[in-house]
């Protein structure tokens, strides 16, 4: 190993020791050391002596490690994380959708997201992350929690979404912090969400 490699390697090992731990980390991260490449081959020589655990191409977890072995991140902050490098919007839909809101327990094997960015599958592990390039509307929604609802309603289809969901709603958007947005979210919601969601929007006001 040179000196370049040393000190890169050195960089690069106290960046991540003195980080986080749970924090993924990409090659960009250390774009400032100018050397992609080198960065590269560092990344993978942190991999093999198990600092970093690689969760996919060019993606790398400093993971946590507990007594019961190692607490590895979800697929939505997997998901995050690769929409904050890129600088772009995400917006969860179907399963992941439905499990983030709690109306359902199931821990999606893969995850399918709108994006603002360019349409990809990330393999991670044996799952997959998959973004599909959306339309702008859907990114529109002033609030979090109101598109998160329109998807999970739409996986779920009309003909399956009974008393004890919309109550589950309810509950969901009474909590909300975002209600002063339910006006604006609403009007981009197709219309049988609409009907079935604006007589609790008009009773949280009441």
């Amino acid at each position: 190993m040179n000196r370049q490699e040393e000190s890169t390697s050195k960089k690069i090992k106290d960046t991540i020791l003195s980080g986080e731990e749970g924090r993924i980390y990409f090659i960009s991260d250390f774009v400032d050391l100018g050397n992609d490449a080198l960065v590269t081959k560092v990344l993978y020589r942190l991999e093999k002596s198990n600092l970093l655990i690689r969760l996919s191409k060019g993606i790398y977890l400093y993971p946590v490690v507990t007594r019961f072995g190692i607490s590895y991140p979800s697929l939505h902050t997997i998901a995050k994380a690769i929409a904050e490098r890129d600088k772009v919007k995400i917006m969860p839909t179907g399963h992941a959708a439905l499990n983030q809101l709690g109306l359902s327990t199931q821990v999606p094997m893969n995850a399918i997201y709108l994006t603002s960015g360019s349409a990809r599958t990330i393999q991670v592990d044996k799952r997959k992350i998959t973004f599909k390039r959306s339309v702008p509307k859907n990114f529109q929604y002033k609030g979090s929690l109101f598109p998160l609802i329109v998807f999970a309603m739409k996986e779920l289809g009309e003909k399956n979404i009974d008393d004890s969901v919309l109550r589950q709603i309810e509950g969901l958007l009474n909590k909300s912090d975002e209600r002063e947005s339910f006006e604006h979210d609403i009007a981009l919601a197709p219309a049988w969400i609409r009907n079935l969601l604006l007589p609790i929007i008009k009773k949280s006001k009441t």
